[in-house]
């Protein structure tokens, strides 16, 4: 324990922008001997953090972020000589790299441990021969220019101890890991014990349901369907459990700790992770401490999504390094196999932030209807609403024979939960006028009105909801959307789809008192619908072109959720906004995945 105190001194700076832990930093920067100067970039070191930057650059073209005012160079150089920094050889709280970046240290080791670590896999790997007849079984023959880059990544995969799959909406990534996974089981001269999970609850629900399907789809293929010698080896693919990667590495809230580590690693002799543009720096280096150095990890996702929440950008900086390097480690999947034309340019459009292609994509299936607020925001929600009620999501269910699992209000349900998902309201933001929580209650009150409810009543047939927090017990996760519905009776329960373990789609029933937390969810943040998809998307953006939400990720994520057309609520000047501002996070990894050296890591590595 510290012996100083914290009670606040007269030269605190008055920043708006500082949160209490930052204020807080301030606080204990002075009070254990570091200058004014010193206090402050800490403070905006944490605040930085906060927003997702792992360090302060505090020269060059990104310094000046989040409103700190840019230092001189030999203001910078001064900070060198503060007893509680360092350039990373000692250890202080406080690291100033070469590069003129601040970091909180724990950031710093995260950055040079996961640079390491994945240099170490790339050097690794040993590349394996794989027959392009062993491909032609995986791919049933197929070898036009559509699979091609597929096949590349399954044969790519073979021998190395990282592969990188990247990738935008229907481009066929987790069919195109279902296929690698099956190729290294294959190969190896015994069975390989394999992992497969995902950041959140819902994304690893969603890929074992993706798993699942592509598995039947490969026995099932009309024309040249998966031969009975090959059939052994995609039982041995893993399609029961569905892990998050806080699950998987065997994380304790008690301590903040792992229990899978260096140490005590996974057993798994290949790791897959869906969604990895959702981990976040932190959480990667305890994913490669965790992964056996003779393992082979594999990261999927889609690298121009949102970026984590958490500090770091992790899969963006992999991908840029190495497509840069033009490393064979990295297979980027561009062809989609959807049929909407109009929606798969409209992403290449926004990836790219070109507005001139975007604005050549309106038409029937790519709609702008400019929303300013007020009169305008309630109209629009209030017709999103009556389009929602004339969809069958409020069936009356049989009568139960017993258990709520009676197959005819198992298929009721199921259909009712598929409507449900094919319209979904996507905000920007979370609460405000233009956020998800008053759009959704907006919602709730029109439908309520057109089903001739009582305005107070909370639960109601057709009342749609979303799931905020883990339940293991329950299975039920972050990201989940239940819908409650009714039986003849007028027994309420909420349903939720699931997959059984046959693999086929089915649903799950709970009393509405039994859920855990949860919010309305006819409108939810661009940020939790991430890993879903929906038929008709409309993405509702605020007004404010300077709006600090705005970035290309966030248009692009919201944007992508939709599988046959998108309404884009949004003035012009938004739009452009948007499309302008790319995700920037500040950071080394980028430049420490690109320039570590040969030899030294493990003694690093033992310092952090």
């Amino acid at each position: 324990m510290s012996h100083f105190d914290f009670r606040i001194r007269g030269d605190e700076p008055i920043e708006a922008a500082w949160r209490p832990l930052d204020r807080t930093l301030w606080r204990w920067v002075r009070a254990h001997g570091g200058s004014p100067r010193l206090a402050a970039l800490a403070a905006w070191a944490s605040f930085a953090d906060g927003a997702g930057d792992t360090a302060l650059p505090l020269v060059g073209e990104d310094a000046g972020r989040h409103g700190l005012e840019p230092l001189a160079r030999d203001e910078v150089e001064s900070l060198r000589g503060e007893a509680l920094v360092s350039d990373g050889a000692g250890v202080t709280p406080f690291v100033l790299d070469a590069a003129g970046r601040l970091y909180l240290r724990r950031n710093y080791a995260d950055e040079l441990a996961v640079a390491a670590l994945i240099h170490q896999r790339l050097r690794a790997a040993k590349p394996a021969t794989v027959a392009d007849g062993a491909l032609d079984v995986l791919f049933h023959g197929e070898r036009g220019a559509a699979v091609k880059r597929q096949r590349d990544a399954v044969r790519g995969v073979a021998g190395r101890r990282l592969f990188v799959l990247t990738g935008g909406p229907g481009t066929g990534k987790t069919t195109t890991v279902l296929r690698m996974l099956l190729m290294l089981q294959h190969q190896a001269s015994q069975p390989l014990r394999m992992a497969v999970a995902a950041p959140t609850g819902k994304a690893a629900q969603r890929l074992l349901q993706s798993l699942r399907a592509g598995k039947q789809g490969l026995l099932d293929h009309p024309r040249a369907p998966l031969p009975e010698d090959w059939q052994p080896l995609l039982e041995r693919i893993p399609d029961t459990e569905a892990l998050t990667l806080h699950r998987l590495l065997g994380y304790s809230p008690r301590s903040h700790r792992f229990t899978r580590d260096r140490e005590h690693p996974l057993a798994a002799d290949v790791v897959v992770v869906d969604e990895a543009s959702m981990v976040d720096l932190s959480l990667l280096r305890a994913l490669l401490d965790a992964v056996r150095p003779d393992a082979t990890l594999i990261l999927v996702g889609d690298a121009d999504q949102l970026t984590s929440v958490a500090a770091g950008s992790v899969l963006m900086d992999l991908v840029a390094v190495l497509e840069a390097e033009r490393s064979p480690a990295l297979v980027r999947l561009e062809h989609s196999f959807r049929a909407e034309r109009p929606l798969v340019a409209l992403n290449r459009a926004v990836r790219a932030g070109d507005t001139a292609a975007l604005e050549a994509t309106l038409g029937e299936q790519v709609m702008r209807r400019p929303v300013a607020g007020g009169a305008t925001l309630r109209q629009a929600i209030e017709s999103w609403a009556d389009a929602l009620a004339a969809l069958p999501i409020h069936p009356t269910l049989p009568v139960a024979q017993g258990e709520p699992s009676d197959p005819a209000q198992v298929s009721t349900a199921l259909a009712a939960l598929r409507a449900l998902g094919s319209r979904q309201l996507l905000c920007a933001l979370r609460e405000g006028e233009f956020g998800a929580l008053a759009a959704s209650a907006l919602i709730e009150q029109r439908l309520k009105r057109r089903w001739n409810m009582a305005a107070d009543r909370v639960w109601y047939p057709g009342r749609a909801v979303l799931i905020t927090r883990n339940d293991y017990a329950s299975r039920l996760f972050n990201g989940d959307v239940g819908l409650c519905l009714a039986d003849a009776e007028g027994r309420l329960r909420v349903w939720f789809e699931s997959a059984g373990g046959d693999g086929l789609a089915g649903a799950r029933s709970f009393s509405p008192g039994a859920l855990p937390a949860h919010e309305g969810a006819f409108a939810i943040t661009i940020h939790k619908s991430q890993g879903s998809e929906y038929a008709r998307v409309a993405v509702l953006l605020p007004p404010d072109p300077a709006h600090r939400i705005l970035s290309r990720q966030l248009f692009y994520t919201g944007v992508s959720r939709a599988r046959q057309a998108v309404e884009l609520w949004a003035g012009e000047a938004t739009l452009r906004a948007a499309l302008a501002l790319p995700v920037r996070r500040a950071g080394g990894l980028a430049d420490r995945l690109a320039g570590i050296p040969s030899g030294g890591e493990p003694e690093q590595l033992a310092l952090l």
